[in-house]
């Protein structure tokens, strides 16, 4: 990934936590067909290998578990908040036009070699973490022992798990920070001048990072 240095992110902690907080990732792989991917959701454990180990699962029916090249890294691709950002925001552009449209957002490449497993009981910790995981929020979470054992063995079978010890990993954050704090701080406004939830969220992001001030 291009990432020059003001956007890039090698604090391990902080990537854990970006992938932890955008879980729906990209999985790539070489298949003798090409370039494979599937979107799914992960469980991080960041304790296991020098950078954490990546765990999730695919349907069996997905061709990409058994023609996926063993010996080439895979790649597991999250992304964050991202917007478009106008030149317009720019006080520089009133000062001497040269400015750009851009696109801000946060993206973290994570490879390893992946191995494939459909051990019916390490399939059950696998959903049974996952559906935890996400379950958390709710007031009255489901889990994986509210539906019949039949059907839930039933799904196990329909599933094959994955597991990437993490080798190299690369993190980006632009949002402007190669910019001027005037224009830093005009594009927070603008972004929360369209009143969308969405772009709101990139605008705490950007404020978070480039340590512009909260308007009062």
């Amino acid at each position: 990934m291009y990432t020059p240095k003001d956007f890039r992110v090698d604090d391990l902690p902080t990537l854990h936590a970006d992938m932890q907080r955008n879980s729906f990732a990209a999985l790539i792989t070489l298949t003798p067909a090409g370039l494979v991917a599937t979107h799914l959701p992960i469980l991080l454990d960041a304790d296991r290998g020098p950078f954490g180990t990546i765990l999730g699962h695919v349907s069996r029916a997905n061709l990409q578990w058994q023609h996926t090249d063993p010996a080439t890294e895979a790649l597991l691709l999250f992304t964050g908040p991202d917007t478009y950002v106008t030149p317009n925001w720019y006080p520089a552009k009133q000062e001497s036009g040269r400015v750009v449209p851009t696109w801000n957002y946060s993206a973290i490449h994570a490879y390893g070699t992946l191995s494939f497993f459909d051990d019916p009981e390490r399939l059950r910790t696998l959903v049974t973490r996952l559906t935890d995981l996400h379950e958390a929020s709710f007031p009255t979470p489901w889990k994986v022992t509210d539906a019949p054992a039949i059907y839930i063995d039933s799904q196990l079978k329909a599933i094959v798990g994955f597991e990437l010890p993490i080798s190299r990993i690369e993190g980006k954050r632009k949002f402007n920070q190669n910019r001027s704090t005037a224009d830093q701080a005009g594009v927070i406004q603008g972004l929360r001048s369209l009143n969308d939830p969405a772009i709101s969220t990139v605008a705490d992001f950007m404020q978070a990072i480039t340590g512009n001030p909260k308007p009062e």
